[in-house]
């Protein structure tokens, strides 16, 4: 009896610890998490064979990448690459990069696609990139397919994008996007003419090496019950949690074509920018606009801030990003602009002074008590996860997960102002923001939690449009001592529960009778928070990040699951988009 007693003491002092401990661990393990988003890269070395020459002046060593092929493949290495404080990521480095690759197509005169000059990675950006160049008699177009003795992995074939961006050219130099990492790859270039006659073909091999994340080059997939067709273009997984520093682009097969490598962070979006280049995030604190064959143009650093979930196209020149200040309580309340021709960074807007009355009379700091407490201390107090810029009015539509609220500000470079909210109006009643509220009509569950609120088109009559967005359907209030009045069919828990989904949902907006409605929905895995949905490029498909499920899927027009994909990472994967990455990489589809 007295060793049943004591063993029952010993069940409840561990009982008593676990309940002390655990939530202690996951706030350590939440710090550390978070942290990582802010982590920049200190290790960018890479193997190489033998040294095949120097480039004093641009100092950059030309060493034998070592892979068995039957291309000599080079790397560049910059002679600085193991100093404390390098980085790819710097134009400096990147220009010399360019100058030593520039040396070497003028050290020959007869580079052709029988022996090219071949590079892999060069501007350190893309771990499985490779860059030829060589030149042809007659002014061609490239193409080429990818195969691989696998057969679980399908051919992959492209139209290459020159970096003159001519459709036909005697001088090419291009990046293949495509080669399998770990794998053999044999690729068999088609140099078509003019007329569209064949002048040649040519094949070789090359063994890639490893990815450089370590992430699965290959996702397994289920299909759905819809017989639509996928789209056209690579699914682009941004801030994959546990493989920070890397954009993943995968195919319909779910096979990895290419790896970005990044100082830190994720992608979070990347925007087109019309002349050959693209423009995203590489680390939170710093955007890049980088070319088709991985030159970085011209970085952009956000000193003092950090960035958070967003960034978009706002008046010509310039865009706007979603930021908070280093080092402070304060998160996720600010708005940047950035010149893209200058460089200059503004504070645009601060949400603690557009809605002031709310933030000092309403919200206080989370805190242990609270569903997110390994945020204590912070004053996470609105958290805005994407934003959307609109010409009329000069206005901004953000979106709000702690208030799961979409709100409108107007004239945000002269005398900003909220125009309206969207969400559960209740929320709203006994504050000063209560008029501000558009109406719902009809009868349907109002988002809860949402993120990527996106702008679809506006309707024939003015002040008429519709938004699009991932409806998380998650209720957690962190910020303020309020409760809410749920539906049962809205989710409280981090992984969700029995009969709990998330959904699509276009609201169309009415300005003019202030009021909103839910014009369609259709039904996703169940993820709390993070998350996305959008269309595919130049189709009536959409892509669909349930980031808490660890899944993305491809889904008719009408909301019917074609193929559904599972995927690795640390609790959380942030968006998917499905991109063609048309004269970037590619001249068609």
């Amino acid at each position: 009896m007295k060793f049943r007693k004591k063993r029952v003491k010993i069940a409840m002092i561990v009982a008593l610890l676990l309940v002390i401990l655990i939530p202690l661990i996951v706030m350590v393990v939440s710090k550390h998490f978070t942290a990582q988003e802010q982590a920049i890269r200190d290790n960018w070395s890479e193997e190489v064979s033998s040294l095949v020459g120097t480039d004093e002046e641009e100092e950059v060593r030309l060493n034998d990448a070592g892979l068995e092929s039957d291309l000599p493949i080079l790397r560049l290495v910059p002679f600085e690459i193991e100093e404390e404080g390098f980085t790819y990521y710097d134009t400096d480095v990147q220009d010399r990069l360019r100058g030593t690759l520039e040396t070497l197509k003028e050290f020959r005169t007869d580079w052709d696609a029988d022996a090219p000059l071949a590079v892999l990675n060069p501007y350190g950006t893309g771990s499985n990139g490779l860059y030829l160049y060589f030149t042809t008699d007659y002014a061609t177009k490239i193409s080429y397919k990818i195969s691989v003795e696998d057969d679980s992995i399908l051919d992959y074939s492209a139209v290459a994008r020159d970096s003159s961006a001519k459709e036909y050219t005697k001088e090419h130099e291009f990046q293949i996007i495509g080669l399998v990492p770990g794998k053999t790859n044999k690729v068999t270039m088609t140099m078509t003419g003019t007329w569209g006659n064949v002048r040649k073909k040519v094949s070789f091999e090359i063994t890639m090496p490893e990815n450089k994340s370590g992430y699965p080059t290959q996702l397994e997939y289920t299909q759905g019950e819809s017989v639509e067709g996928l789209s056209d273009g690579l699914y682009a997984m941004m801030r994959t949690n546990g493989y920070l520093g890397y954009g993943f682009f995968f195919d319909n097969e779910g096979v990895m074509r290419y790896e970005m490598v990044l100082e830190g962070y994720g992608l979070d979006r990347i925007l087109d920018q019309g002349d050959g280049t693209i423009l995203t995030c590489v680390s939170s604190s710093k955007l890049a606009r980088m070319d088709g064959v991985g030159r970085v143009i011209q970085t952009y650093s956000l000193d003092g801030y950090q960035l958070h979930h967003d960034i978009q196209p706002a008046k010509e020149g310039k865009i706007l990003a979603l930021a908070e200040h280093e080092d402070t309580a304060n998160v996720e309340d600010l708005v940047l602009e950035i010149d893209l021709k200058s460089g200059e960074v503004t504070e645009l807007l601060d949400f603690k002074k557009i809605m002031n009355e709310y933030y000092e009379q309403e919200t206080r700091p989370v805190s242990a008590a609270d569903d997110f407490f390994w945020q204590a201390g912070e004053e996470d107090w609105i958290h805005l996860n994407t934003l959307q810029y609109m010409q009329e009015n000069d206005s901004l539509v953000v979106s709000s997960r702690e208030t799961s609220t979409i709100i409108k500000v107007q004239s945000i470079h002269n005398s900003p102002s909220l125009d309206w909210l969207v969400g559960d109006s209740a929320f709203w009643e006994d504050t000063a923001y209560a008029d501000l509220c558009l109406t719902k009509e009809g009868d349907f569950v109002p988002q809860y939690g949402q993120h990527s609120v996106e702008y679809v088109g506006a309707k024939n009559e003015p002040g008429v449009y519709e938004l699009r967005m991932y409806n998380n359907n998650f209720w957690s209030l962190n910020t303020r001592d309020y409760e809410a009045d749920l539906d049962d069919s809205v989710g409280t828990e981090l992984y969700g529960g029995e009969g709990v989904s998330s959904q699509v949902y276009i609201y169309e907006i009415d300005e003019n009778e202030r009021s909103y409605r839910l014009e369609s929905s259709f039904e996703v895995p169940y993820s709390s928070i993070v998350s996305n949905a959008a269309p595919a490029s130049n189709t009536d498909n959409w892509i669909v990040n349930s980031g808490m499920a660890n899944v993305f899927g491809e889904y008719d027009s009408q909301g019917e699951l074609i193929r559904e994909y599972a995927y690795t990472c640390t609790m959380q994967g942030y968006r998917t988009f499905k991109l063609i990455m048309e004269n970037f990489w590619f001249l068609e589809p």
